[in-house]
């Protein structure tokens, strides 16, 4: 079988997976910094602070007080955030704009019955996911049944570095901005131990990226959480460019690494392919 090239350049589908995290630019023409300011009191809500106080937002933006609290009523004029007392919240109007880059990429809409079919036949999840910076963003999730101590929907995010579609995105670095530019980036990259089983050395994790450029496929075992495991491949456009991954989750215990390659990885590598003309097509 034919392994899809994990090279790739920019593309459509996912503009931002060749870019690396880099530090904001000098206030002119090209950067409107207190747009940049307003994005960065909307990120600093989250699962670990829904609600914050003026000095919490500011504090986890990295502004003053009074920056952060003229961002805050702008973003309270405009519906993006509710007040009571002290804490403000996000409201649902705020879910426009991440549906927004959904809505603009129609393939993933497409690409749910394949993952809902996927799912179906091994009665595991099924995810699909692209790189930004440091984390993956999910696009698509079909879940089986609840196999983790944390929710992920569609807007989820977690770290590159531990799971099998950080790594398929990763690798597909090597190719894209080269073995020393990478080997930088992975050095720059926070690379928490989240078990045991984590690798956080960055030698170690380029090796594992090599093996998975060569071998087109990662398996992740136990090393985002305890006793869960995943496999993932990658989606790839008309020249055989990765623009987004996929993988199948499922218990450890349940399906060790060898089952998992042997049983899932066929059916997880014959989904892709259907998901990868659908962006043939549509890019």
């Amino acid at each position: 079988m034919n392994k899809p090239s994990l090279g790739s350049t920019p593309d459509p589908v996912n503009p931002s997976a060749s870019a690396e995290p880099a530090g904001p630019p000098a206030p002119g023409d090209s950067y409107v910094q207190s747009f940049a300011r307003g994005l960065a009191v909307l990120r600093s809500f989250g699962a670990r602070s829904p609600a914050q106080t003026l000095s919490e937002a500011a504090d986890r933006a990295g502004l003053t007080r009074a920056g952060a609290r003229r961002i805050l009523l702008t973003l309270q004029h405009l519906g993006y955030v509710e007040s009571e007392g002290r804490l403000f919240r996000l409201t649902p109007k705020v879910l426009e704009l991440g549906f927004a880059y959904l809505s603009s990429q129609p393939v993933w809409q497409l690409a749910q019955p394949v993952m809902e079919g996927l799912t179906q036949e091994l009665k595991e999840s099924c995810s699909a996911a692209v790189l930004d910076g440091d984390d993956i963003v999910y696009v698509l999730r079909v879940p089986a049944h609840q196999i983790m101590s944390i929710n992920l929907g569609v807007g989820s995010r977690l770290p590159a570095h531990c799971t099998s579609m950080g790594r398929v995105l990763l690798a597909d670095q090597i190719d894209r901005i080269g073995e020393p530019a990478l080997r930088q980036r992975l050095a720059r990259m926070p690379l928490d131990r989240r078990t045991s089983a984590t690798i956080t050395d960055a030698d170690a994790l380029y090796a594992q990226l090599q093996q998975v450029r060569a071998q087109g496929y990662a398996l992740v075992a136990g090393e985002l959480e305890e006793g869960l495991i995943s496999i993932a491949v990658p989606i790839v456009n008309r020249v055989g460019r990765t623009v987004a991954a996929v993988n199948i989750s499922g218990q450890l215990h349940r399906t060790p690494p060898a089952q998992m390659v042997e049983r899932f990885l066929p059916p997880l590598q014959a989904a892709a392919a259907k998901i990868n003309a659908l962006v043939r097509a549509h890019t």
